[in-house]
């Protein structure tokens, strides 16, 4: 069976919970950590939902905020769903499903 593998981020809540509430506040911290990151570099950290996040970065938010790796980024893994499909017995009548051809007559 296949699994669904989804994550949720939650660094905008660890952001509030500390006082933070815009992008430009977490620059200065992160620069002490010695991540040194544009505001635009920032601003798509905090808000967008990127695929990659490195590890530095990683270990400089969680020193920040005094947190976990698990605190910052909720995982969650189900089940997928299964796609039924047609089994060899059915029968179709393909007559009904497929278009009928048109027939150009000239005129007269």
């Amino acid at each position: 069976m296949k699994r669904q593998v989804s994550y949720q981020r939650r660094l905008r809540e660890k952001m509030a919970t500390a006082g933070m509430f815009t992008t430009s506040e977490l620059a200065p911290p992160l620069a002490e950590s010695g991540i040194n990151l544009s505001l635009s570099q920032v601003h798509r950290l905090v808000p967008a939902t990127p695929e990659r996040l490195s590890l530095p970065v990683l270990a400089a938010l969680c020193d920040i905020f005094d947190c976990t790796p698990a605190d910052l980024i909720a995982t969650r893994a189900e089940n997928a769903t299964v796609r039924r499909v047609a089994t060899g017995n059915a029968v179709v009548d393909l007559s009904a499903v497929r278009p009928k051809y048109a027939r150009i007559r000239p005129e007269g």
